[in-house]
């Protein structure tokens, strides 16, 4: 099994989520974070817990924290260091909250775009008006993810006839569901659970630990995931931003290629591999045979032929390199090395402008980069430094105002009624 499927969109649902794991549940008291870790305080520690009157949000150790003064009054002077450190512990690890974000307003059609619905039912019916886009949904990028959603639907000039398609994990699908439906409440979308399964022993640890997380490998199992009918799909990464309209991109012809991507054939492509896949002749005649030199292309922003890709097993094709790495190490670079040894020299090459990356810099430190060159549609922050962590730390780069504006998370006051 890949995974399973539900549909959600303006009229409601076609499926109910999966119910939220017990922690997410509760009801948001200090006591959450034991049962959740299942710790065993002492009668004396759990006495003292029960003096607390109000409800305290595990969302942030900073609402904690304002609370402290008050409950270290009643403990000896020895214990409050050692609680502290069990209850940060503790609501760190087991915090079932997310990121709270402002509702985005209503977008609607142009007079120029055709009426149209689809629906995943519709197992063999392409319909070319409607532009299917995937993307990943997880906790630590969940804010990047509504950023670019957000940026999609306002320089879209039909914005109803965009189908989203989020792949997750059942983990914290729930949760992140519930983020979408509430964020953009007349969204058209679909949630697949992938199955981390599928790549438990294939992952080699890489050069980035966020590389390295199962879900960034689900861009593998678009084919098997998504419905037959959806035959052509956008994928996009959660650290991006779209400043044109979408259907431009959606509207690139393919040319009979299964994918689609700028390519970046001044990049040295020798870095991507280490000197044991170039010494091994068995390995580099794997580039024997392509259209074209083999040239770099980042996988953050693709158009995919599903259908092609189902006729030509693709995700077979994958899997092997990534077995192959396990046992010979020939790359450190995550799933993007799969990638370019099975379509590098064989992609339909599209506008830089489609991808103007690597804003969130180098792998190691995330420095600030400028643009390229050129005209620029979508902007892309890959690498270790993302905008909104940037922001938050009050060390943005000069390129992060421009994500800024897609920002919907809402800064939680300091200060309540109650």
């Amino acid at each position: 099994m890949y995974g399973s499927t539900t549909s959600y969109g303006a009229t409601g649902t076609t499926g109910s989520p999966p119910p939220a794991i017990k922690c997410a549940a509760d009801k948001r008291r200090v006591l959450t974070a034991w049962r959740c870790r299942e710790l065993a305080p002492t009668p004396e520690t759990k006495q003292r817990v029960k003096k607390l009157k109000s409800p305290i949000p595990v969302f942030s150790l900073i609402s904690l924290t304002v609370l402290l003064p008050n409950f270290f009054t009643a403990m000896p002077p020895s214990k409050p260091l050692r609680l502290f450190f069990i209850l940060t512990v503790t609501i760190t690890l087991c915090s079932a909250e997310l990121p709270s974000f402002r509702e985005a307003p209503a977008f609607r059609n142009g007079r120029e775009c055709p009426r149209t619905t689809w629906s995943s039912l519709d197992k063999q019916i392409h319909n070319p008006s409607i532009i299917h886009i995937a993307m990943t949904l997880d906790t630590a990028y969940l804010r990047g993810s509504v950023a670019g959603v957000y940026s999609i639907l306002h320089h879209a000039t039909c914005p109803e006839n965009i189908v989203f398609h989020f792949i997750t994990t059942h983990s914290h699908g729930a949760k992140l569901t519930r983020a979408i439906s509430t964020t953009f409440p007349y969204l058209n979308f679909h949630i697949y659970y992938f199955n981390t399964n599928l790549v438990k022993g294939k992952i080699s640890s890489s050069i980035r630990r966020a590389l390295d997380q199962p879900l960034n490998y689900a861009r593998i199992y678009l084919a098997d995931l998504l419905p037959a009918g959806v035959r052509r799909i956008i994928y996009f990464d959660s650290d991006l931003i779209v400043v044109d309209d979408v259907i431009n991109l959606w509207s690139i012809n393919l040319r009979g290629h299964v994918l689609g991507a700028p390519e970046y054939c001044h990049a040295n492509f020798t870095h991507y591999f280490t000197s044991k896949f170039w010494s091994n002749p068995v390995f580099t005649a794997s580039f024997k045979g392509r259209l074209r030199d083999p040239c770099y292309f980042n996988t953050g922003v693709m158009v995919i032929d599903l259908w092609k890709w189902r006729e030509g097993k693709y995700t077979e094709k994958l899997e092997n390199w990534m077995r192959i790495q396990k046992r010979y190490r020939i790359y450190e670079l995550g799933s993007l090395p799969p990638f370019l040894l099975v379509f590098a020299g064989d992609v339909e090459g599209m506008e830089h402008r489609w991808n103007q990356h690597g804003l969130g810099g180098d792998n190691l430190e995330g420095l600030c980069r400028a643009l390229h060159p050129g005209p620029v549609s979508l902007l892309h922050w890959s690498g270790k430094g993302k905008p909104w962590l940037r922001i938050d730390s009050k060390k943005p780069c000069p390129l992060d105002s421009l994500w800024a504006p897609y920002d919907l998370f809402r800064y939680p006051s300091l200060f309540s009624d109650s």
